[in-house]
């Protein structure tokens, strides 16, 4: 390796390290504020914590990593040129791409490195700190409740529309359906208010319900009529419920039993995964086809409606009403009622099998899109470095000035680009290729500019060239004779 090869190399690996530690700091710094609640209060080891946020970490690496490249390159050639290292290494008669050769095998190495990551370590630590929380959840059962969900504790299964107070523990809108040994449902429970309160025993959880009502079915061995349900119903102002925490306080943080959400998985697994549910969806699709055809009644209707092949469509609307006229005038209005309630109904149907298969749509793109990611990640740094070196080159300033806003106006763009395309892939609006890809062939061409520029000595717009015909228009305007 060169000397001045090795100069820039170390200069870069310097900036690099230092914000590739403060970026990790501070967004960890901001995991801990988001997971606070799940934390504070429960008595955890600090081991757990510990483990807790080395789990998260590598999930943090595909915010950090492009973000420390792109300050890293910048800065580096920002400072060379500032100092007018860079004119004399020009003026050696070395090129700006050939002074960013050691840089460039860095990154390529980098980007390999961050291939395995995105490929092996993310999905590993996306399932070990997956367990840990629902296992972190188990200590305290106001946070294995989630909004809007149905959520099981014990033998009750509980939603609640929102979730307040300086703990979470107060509830709205409570429903609860409480099951007995043989799993069957048969108290449902609802209410307008509800408080989480801890008792004076460590074992027991009480749950005041306000306002509410309580539905029981009894159970019969002989019953004498199936469509006679002997059941209880009372309306209450305040109802307590004792909910037993000995399962919950009992926790093996090494349990490890959910493995099957997409983000866990690898590059073949997702393939598996993709190809499998592709398959499953294909086959739901074509069974409702067929059982919705067989629902509308179109079959039976083509074989005893009065029609011929030869008519038009023009000759088969007045086919089908001189089938009306072969009927009485109150058989006919029956007829056109039944048709318009049958064709609700199956647009009913159509409305909610549309959400039932978007769902399940939506997953697939999931899956895909944490596919490409995985392709699209690690070339994000090679390609971030080919904009920040040339840029840092072009605006010939150092520090933290100037080169930290630029850097943060690129990511930020960068970041809020691959976010909607994301979101547009998840919905089916784009492909889901695309959604991953669409940032880097956005920054792609840009990096190609920069270093064309760079390599010319020019700046980044030619200004003059844009103003000199509006300058030329004023003079003629202002300026004639």
């Amino acid at each position: 390796m060169k000397i001045i090869d090795k100069y820039i190399l170390t200069s870069y690996l310097k900036i690099f390290f230092s914000f590739f530690f403060i970026l990790m700091f501070i967004f960890i710094f901001h995991l801990i504020w988001m997971f606070i609640d799940d934390l504070a209060g429960k008595e955890i080891d600090f081991e757990i914590i510990f483990k807790f946020l080395l789990y998260y970490s590598p999930k943090l690496l595909p915010l950090v990593i492009p973000l420390t490249v792109l300050l890293a390159s910048i800065m580096t050639f920002g400072n060379l040129s500032e100092n007018y290292e860079l004119a004399a290494i020009k003026s050696s008669g070395i090129s700006l791409f050939k002074s960013m050769r050691s840089l460039i095998a860095f990154n390529l190495l980098l980007s390999v490195g961050m291939f395995f990551v995105a490929n092996s370590l993310i999905p590993y630590a996306e399932f070990k700190s997956y367990n840990l929380r629902k296992n972190l959840a188990k200590l305290k059962p106001a946070l294995a409740i989630t909004e809007g969900v149905f959520n099981d504790i014990n033998t009750m299964n509980i939603k609640v529309a929102k979730k307040y107070g300086a703990e979470n523990n107060l509830l709205k809108d409570v429903i609860i359906h409480k099951t007995n040994t043989n799993s069957r449902n048969l108290i449902v429970i609802k209410a307008e208010d509800g408080e989480l309160v801890n008792s004076e025993s460590e074992n027991i959880l009480q749950l005041i319900l306000r306002n509410g009502k309580r539905y029981e079915e009894i159970e019969s061995n002989t019953p004498t009529n199936k469509r006679f349900k002997p059941h209880t119903y009372v309306s209450f102002d305040k109802y307590t419920m004792n909910i037993d925490l000995r399962d919950f306080n009992q926790v093996d943080f090494e349990e490890e039993k959910y493995n099957n959400t997409y983000r866990m998985q690898n590059i073949s697994q997702l393939n598996f995964s993709i190809d499998s549910l592709s398959k499953k969806l294909d086959l739901r699709y074509d069974n409702f086809g067929k059982s919705f055809y067989t629902r509308t009644g179109i079959s039976n209707f083509q074989r005893t409606i009065r029609w011929d092949k030869k008519f038009t469509d023009d000759e088969l609307y007045v086919n089908y009403r001189k089938h009306l006229s072969d009927f009485p005038r109150d058989i006919q209005i029956s007829i056109i009622n039944s048709s318009l309630n049958n064709i609700t109904g199956q647009v009913q149907v159509l409305t909610n099998q549309k959400n039932t298969f978007f769902i399940k749509e939506k997953i697939i793109n999931l899956h895909k899109s944490n596919l490409f990611d995985k392709y699209s990640f690690p070339l994000t740094s090679i390609i971030l470095f080919f904009v920040g070196a040339p840029l840092g080159a072009l605006i010939r300033k150092g520090g933290f000035g100037l080169p930290m806003v630029v850097s943060l106006i690129l990511f930020l763009t960068y970041h809020f680009v691959g976010t909607f395309s994301k979101n547009a892939a998840e919905d089916g609006s784009i492909d889901a290729i695309l959604g991953s890809w669409i940032p880097n062939i956005i920054m792609f061409p840009l990096g190609i500019y920069l270093i064309s520029r760079a390599s010319a000595d020019k700046t980044i717009f030619n200004l003059d060239r844009i103003l000199n015909p509006f300058r030329a228009a004023f003079k003629k305007i202002f300026f004639k004779k």
